[in-house]
């Protein structure tokens, strides 16, 4: 498999004349490994606060902390007795018997590429890598899952979450991007169901010129399986040219009501499209959410030196309590909960005690949380789960898992027994040829199962 590929989406590169290896090409390397796929009866949507969101100002309110840890924010009441979460969040308030809680999520990665390489891949690395050394889970699941005769993508990340990847799988696994914000007026997915009969004619003329050059190789040297060669370019057209693949991510056809109720913005958005892409069929979806709504920073990474972390999480909650609670409602409400498991969470916390640093902008000395993998909340919806409860427990100062560790390896258990993958039994083949298990150790957390 040639490893030396862009790794980033079928977008960017288009089809470019066929003569290169594009979309067709990727699509091609997935024969290069792997199982038949299997029948896909649930899908994913991971909402990612990309940064590391704070677990005291949203899921594990410390009220009785001293003042030192506690911050200036109160929790409130659920639908759910015994169940408090911070005062920023009344819509999950609301709903709160339709999630559930996990406040013991534990690892050792104090960076954020290490953090979301230990909780996504389940390697246990301590060095940062730029990409990961080992495939993560939505993208073992795409190959697990992979199937041909489609019109839209397996993965989908809108966009992707950094710091992971295909690894020895290869770059054909990995998210189909969009990257642009779909609360755009001028919102649109390059190369997807597109309407120009003229411009179908062209692409169409170049996959006729790519197929009779094909015929002239192969009486100098056999290269490639044409006839698999030609059901992945068939593929590649079908995402290009069948309306299925645009009617999925034209958010015109929704109810303008709900685009109001998802919330105007990049992040309700985002979380309306996901909610259309598992209806259409698509498997994984990632929505990251990051950029201007954030902060100065763009991320949840609240650091005194990048902004004051409460100013930040007050001016940011409310987009991100519209969205998801809209997201979770949604998918009940039209009975996507049967099948779809909603999946919130950062790579980790942020550290109990509060910080004080002088503002890298302004010089303003102000409070902010640092990384705290030692603790992490995490919500789960949807897909026939056991709702209206937390699991597992810290400290009075959000510090230590006192009750009901979660390790990474329960987590991708978990996610994995959700997918249908046995994760014990698949194998890779690494990029020296040496066979490779899923770095997976781990149980299925038994108190989210129905």
């Amino acid at each position: 498999m040639d490893h030396t590929l862009p790794r980033r989406s079928f977008l960017t590169g288009g089809l470019a004349g066929l003569t290169s290896l594009s979309l067709p090409g990727l699509l091609r390397l997935r024969t290069l490994a792997g199982e038949q796929q299997r029948e896909r009866p649930t899908a994913l949507i991971l909402v990612f606060l990309h940064g590391g969101a704070s677990h005291l100002e949203t899921y594990d309110p410390k009220p009785h902390a001293p003042s030192e840890y506690r911050g200036p924010f109160d929790p409130i009441r659920t639908s759910v007795p015994g169940l408090d979460i911070c005062e920023l969040l009344p819509r999950h308030a609301q709903i709160a018997d339709k999630f559930t809680i996990l406040r013991s999520m534990v690892h050792t990665g104090f960076c954020h590429g290490i953090g979301q390489q230990q909780m996504f891949t389940g390697h246990d690395i301590r060095q940062f890598t730029p990409r990961p050394e080992h495939p993560d889970f939505l993208t073992v699941a795409n190959y697990a899952r992979r199937s041909f005769d489609r019109s839209l993508p397996n993965y989908i990340g809108a966009t992707p979450i950094p710091y992971l990847g295909a690894a020895y799988l290869g770059p054909a696994y990995e998210a189909f991007a969009v990257n642009a914000d779909p609360n755009a007026d001028n919102f649109t997915v390059p190369n997807v169901g597109m309407q120009s009969d003229d411009r179908k004619s062209r692409i169409g003329s170049r996959m006729s010129l790519r197929k009779q050059l094909d015929r002239m190789q192969r009486t100098v040297e056999v290269l490639d399986d044409m006839q698999a060669r030609d059901s992945f370019e068939q593929m590649a057209w079908e995402m290009l040219t069948r309306p299925e693949a645009q009617r999925a991510f034209d958010l015109g056809r929704e109810d303008p009501r709900l685009r109001d109720r998802y919330g105007r913005n990049a992040w309700g958005q985002r979380c309306l499209l996901a909610r259309r892409l598992v209806e259409a069929g698509v498997d994984l979806v990632a929505v990251t959410l990051a950029g201007p709504l954030c902060g100065r920073v763009q991320n949840w990474d609240d650091h005194a030196v990048n902004h004051h972390c409460f100013d930040a999480m007050k001016s940011r909650a409310p987009y991100f309590d519209q969205a998801v609670t809209t997201l979770i409602e949604d998918v009940y409400e039209r009975g996507l909960d049967e099948r779809v498991l909603v999946l919130v969470t950062g790579e980790f916390g942020r550290t109990p005690k509060i910080s004080y640093a002088p503002d890298s902008a302004s010089g303003v000395k102000q409070p902010g949380r640092d990384h705290w993998p030692s603790a992490t909340s995490m919500l789960f919806a949807g897909c026939g789960i056991n709702t209206g409860q937390v699991i597992g427990g810290t400290d009075a100062r959000g510090e230590q898992v006192v009750e009901r560790r979660i390790s990474s390896g329960d987590f991708l258990a978990t996610i994995y027994q959700h997918l249908g993958i046995d994760h014990t039994r698949i194998e890779f083949t690494d990029f020296s040829g040496r066979p490779i298990p899923i770095p997976v150790n781990g149980q299925p957390i038994a108190e989210l199962l129905a």
